[in-house]
């Protein structure tokens, strides 16, 4: 066999540390039967590309979206939103001429309005509009392994739980992550697990556990969001919030009335092609 025969074009980005495979899928139109068995192969260490998410692009068929994406978590599962994903989307989008920098585009979560700021001291990075959060709730009162702790949960398109501390730095993420994403409390969909330090009434330092990747990343768009429009209700931050991700890369999250904005940078840091035999796919 020709392992040379066939080939899939891609381009890699990443938006503060979280990073993702993407395929323009206008032309290899990829059926969507098989979009999470592409996702688990080509995000897999090693034995493929290596990233968090896998995300298609391609027309939505519906004159009020510039576009649509279909998006998967490196295990295969589907996702309703990803707020990184959602800002490289927009910048690759307008690159590669399928929107203009300013664009709406369809998710599972609904429409995302993204805008690729082009001029100015923020050049580069994309502000989008996340849908509106629901089910918000604080003060939930939980027993974990018999050490009571208190989350609070918000859903920014997908489901955030968010833990308060005074040292972010100091807790055991891998342990307590996973303990909270499969609580009982949020079956049976589980949670990503946010952990949140406030430094200031502008400053947050954030760590997340995230759902599909089963781990620590080094950044998560709805999450900085989740904690953002938590910390404000609470009253430990104002309207708007910097937030330092385990990146080290800065995200601000807006709240202007019941709209979230989240703001930060998306790069595209390459492109190339995967050989499909390799990776037991076939088009």
């Amino acid at each position: 066999m020709n392992i040379f025969t066939e080939s899939v074009p891609f381009y890699k980005m990443q938006g503060c540390g979280n990073d993702f495979v993407v395929i323009d899928n206008r032309e290899i139109k990829v059926p969507e039967s098989v979009m999470a068995d592409w996702a688990r192969a080509v995000c897999a260490r090693a034995f493929g590309v290596y990233a968090d998410g896998l995300f298609f692009l391609e027309e939505s068929g519906d004159p009020s979206l510039d576009y649509r994406w279909h998006f998967f978590n490196s295990d295969g599962s589907r996702a309703e939103m990803c707020g990184n994903a959602s800002r490289c989307a927009g910048k690759l989008a307008h690159a590669l001429g399928l929107a203009p920098a300013s664009h709406v585009f369809g998710t599972d979560a609904g429409p995302i309005a993204a805008q690729v700021l082009l001029d100015g001291p923020d050049a580069g990075r994309v502000k989008v509009q996340l849908t509106p959060p629901v089910k918000t709730e604080t003060g939930i009162e939980l027993d974990v392994d018999g050490r009571p702790l208190t989350v609070h949960f918000s859903d920014t398109g997908v489901p955030h739980a968010v833990v308060f501390v005074d040292d972010v730095k100091g807790v055991d993420i891998m342990d307590l992550g996973p303990k909270l994403r499969y609580h009982a409390r949020f079956a049976p969909s589980g949670t990503n697990v946010n952990f949140a330090q406030v430094v200031d009434g502008n400053t947050i330092l954030l760590r997340t556990y995230e759902r599909g990747v089963e781990a620590e990343t080094y950044a998560c768009g709805t999450g900085a969001a989740a904690t953002q429009l938590l910390a404000s209700k609470l009253g430990l931050t104002g309207e708007y919030a910097n937030l330092t991700t385990t990146g080290g890369e800065v995200l601000t999250v807006f709240l202007e009335g019941d709209d979230v904005f989240l703001q930060g940078a998306a790069e595209l840091t390459f492109k190339g092609e995967f050989y499909l035999a390799p990776l037991g796919l076939t088009l």
